[in-house]
């Protein structure tokens, strides 16, 4: 399968082959154009991994020109200019925001107070095609250990939720991207609606679980979507999408791989019988179980790899037949009670991670035959 590279519009055709899971640059680099190549640029990875029958990478390349000082200043002015409502820190860093607590600086951290200034924000950032990453709660993602030149912005102040009933046993709930499933979970439980209790201490925003079709103790969130607005980044043009069940997968999502950007969502939930004490216990057995697998002992962002029906086992099984749990580099550990968990033991870096990522790959492939996709995502 071939593959392209655009950089100002101009296209390099590339080998698939030619493609490592995590160490692209100096191939990206060659086949820029002469013009552009001295520039310093980044690359926003969408895929990078070989699948079962093929390996896939689609990447988009963006060319920045930018030091600390001018991105920090280009902000200030954009607040000022535009009455901009919401937190904006420079020089923030990462780790603390992240469930892994790893990562550097990031130039400029900015929380929108409301949708409009979030819009207003992305627009401005693609004008002056300053770099940015959106964040939810952060809880799959592992930032760079240097400075991350460009802004974070997070959605976690785009956490309104609302709802309305749409037949006797059935209720729409409304909320925002940056919604946290605690939040909506809590929302659920007090307004006694049931189909979210699976996802209780699920970290992460609602926008983040759609991204992801997050999936727990065997439900899919997507099993409750009804639709969702959007903003397509490549016409900053706000869109409804509703729910076709072939877009649809484990950990398949419209949204991944495309520039939609979720602003809210609409869940159909039914209204329960149960009280909000039974609710509330309901969702405390499912926190008290995911307690006892370990998965709040350290810092961590969940399972690293996708399983694969496949494969005949979850990912955390080949892992662990293949000898892995406990295995370390740096301060990141293969968890000895997950083999789908890496945690950060304290200190732990990106680079760490990576090569326990890229370890873990190469065994089970060598092994087992399988070649294990990761989940988590690497902020470079």
């Amino acid at each position: 399968m071939g593959a392209s590279l655009t950089s100002f519009g101009s296209a390099v055709p590339l080998p698939a082959n030619a493609w490592s899971p995590f160490s692209p640059l100096r191939v990206l680099l060659s086949a820029l154009p002469a013009a552009t190549a001295p520039l310093p640029c980044a690359w926003q990875s969408l895929k990078i991994y070989e699948t079962q029958n093929s390996s896939i990478v689609a990447l988009r390349i963006i060319v920045y020109n930018y030091n600390m000082n001018e991105i920090q200043k280009k902000l200030e002015d954009f607040v000022k200019v535009n009455d901009f409502k919401g937190c904006v820190k420079f020089d923030e860093p990462m780790a603390p925001r992240t469930t892994f607590k790893i990562g550097g600086n990031a130039a400029v951290y900015a929380e929108p107070d409301e949708l409009m200034d979030f819009i207003r924000l992305l627009q401005f950032l693609r004008s002056e095609n300053i770099r940015f990453y959106l964040v939810g709660g952060a809880s799959n993602i592992v930032f760079c250990d240097e400075e991350f030149m460009g802004v974070v912005i997070s959605t976690l102040r785009l956490n309104k939720i609302s709802s309305a009933d749409i037949s006797e046993n059935e209720v729409l709930v409304t909320c925002g991207t940056g919604t946290t499933m605690a939040q909506l979970v809590n929302f659920c439980v007090k307004n006694r609606l049931e189909g979210l209790q699976t996802f209780a201490g699920l970290p992460g925003t609602i926008g983040g679980a759609l991204f992801m079709n997050a999936r727990c103790f065997d439900v899919s969130i997507c099993e409750s979507f009804v639709s969702a607005n959007y903003l397509e980044l490549d016409d900053f043009t706000c869109y409804e999408i509703g729910y076709f069940p072939d877009e649809w997968d484990y950990k398949v999502s419209p949204f991944q791989n495309s520039s939609k950007l979720i602003l809210d969502a609409k869940l159909r939930l039914k209204k329960s019988d149960k009280s909000e004490e039974q609710l509330l216990e309901e969702c405390k057995k499912y926190i008290e179980e995911r307690k006892s697998k370990g998965h709040f002992n350290y810092p961590s962002a969940g399972s690293v790899f996708r399983n694969n029906r496949n494969f005949g086992a979850p990912s955390g099984k080949l892992i662990d037949e293949c000898g892995l749990k406990g295995k370390q580099i740096g301060n990141a550990q293969i968890a000895p009670f997950h083999g789908n968990f890496i945690i950060n033991l304290g200190g732990a870096t990106q680079k760490d991670v990576k090569k326990l990522v890229e370890l873990t790959v190469k065994e089970i492939k060598e092994k087992k035959g399988f070649i294990l996709e990761p989940e988590i995502i690497f902020v470079e």
